[in-house]
């Protein structure tokens, strides 16, 4: 029998409503297993390893990815996939860093939670979390994992996590990959897009990277944006790597002053990447002229990436190195399906 080991966080899916606030809040783990009997019938062993205090995962932070990363270490060799219980806040998130942080990674790693509690009568999280769990028992006939590789499950849908962002505060359907199909979709069968999901090398270990630097700023550049908000970013203090989240296809306003702000940082060591602030389609720099002189002031393209992807790969990225050239480099590159050059 096949065994997967389920890490249990935080999040909606264990949550409880407060009696005296009405407010929602972490359950104990013992109440959510109760509220799945269906467990038993799934022919997979599942092992179960909790937080000793469930967090929301508005607290999610670079620390306690480091923390998943260990749990998945201690345990690799026994177990033939892992799910984790997330809050959606920032799932998205924990799903791309870890992708990073686990490299050559060979098994399933699957994030998954709910929109509403798992004790409500019409929760979204029984069918999230056994399909999980299918998924990351699921094997070809050779033995080797269908998804070897970090994802998140949610509503039907299987998607690469450093692709995935959460576009839906309300509906079942919290989460998708706007710039990469699924990887599967579950319906009555489970039907998985072999093409699409990452050929990892079984010959290479698994090499967890537990530092993550935390000095990245997200800015996102609107009308009117002045040069002293703008300076007073690049300036802040311990700040290493910029996300800039521009229009359209990587476009900015051609005005001197940023050209110059941006070349000042670039030769301070601190790493621009431009993302679009569109939900789908790449940054092509090379287009029109406002993106030209984001490039003539040494900002590289993020490509295709999420938000949620470039902050965890500058991150994984300035935790592995702190040469600004290898950096530069890297976040050009693909390492783990992350971004599409084409």
């Amino acid at each position: 029998m096949r065994r997967v080991l389920l890490i249990y966080t935080g999040g909606t899916i264990g949550m409880g409503q407060n009696p005296d606030t009405g407010a929602l809040e972490p359950l104990d783990f013992s109440q959510l297993v109760g509220n799945i009997p269906e467990l038993a019938s799934i022919p997979v062993a599942v092992d179960v390893h909790q937080f000793a205090e469930p967090i929301d995962s508005s607290d999610m932070n670079p620390q306690l990815w480091a923390r998943l990363v260990e749990i998945i270490v201690a345990h690799y060799d026994s177990y033939d996939g892992f799910v984790i219980l997330h809050g959606t806040d920032t799932m998205a998130f924990t799903a791309s860093a870890l992708s990073f942080m686990l490299e050559n990674l060979t098994k399933p790693v699957i994030l998954t939670g709910s929109q509403l509690p798992i004790n409500r009568l019409r929760t979204d999280g029984r069918e999230n979390l056994i399909t999980s769990i299918e998924i990351a028992a699921a094997r070809h006939a050779d033995g080797r994992p269908r998804v070897p590789e970090v994802c998140i499950y949610f509503s039907g849908k299987l998607l690469r996590g450093n692709r995935s962002t959460k576009i839906n505060s309300e509906g079942f359907n919290a989460f998708d990959s706007f710039n990469f199909p699924h990887l599967a979709d579950a319906g009555v069968n489970i039907v998985y897009h072999d093409d699409l999901i990452l050929r990892p090398d079984y010959n290479k270990p698994l090499v967890p990277h537990l530092e993550m630097d935390a000095g990245v700023v997200v800015f996102t550049l609107f009308p009117g944006i002045e040069e002293k908000t703008v300076r007073y970013i690049l300036n802040a203090p311990g700040l290493h790597a910029v996300v800039m989240r521009t229009y359209g296809s990587g476009n900015a306003p051609q005005q001197p002053w940023l050209k110059e702000a941006l070349l000042q940082a670039e030769e301070r060591g601190i790493t621009i990447v431009n993302i679009t602030q569109c939900a789908a389609g790449p940054v092509e720099m090379a287009r029109y002229s406002g993106g030209f002189l984001l490039k003539t002031a040494g900002v590289i393209s993020g490509f295709d990436s999420t938000v949620e992807c470039a902050i965890a790969k500058l991150m994984n990225l300035r935790g592995r190195s702190k040469d600004p050239q290898f950096i530069r480099e890297q976040m050009q590159r693909p390492m783990c399906g992350e971004i599409s050059l084409e």
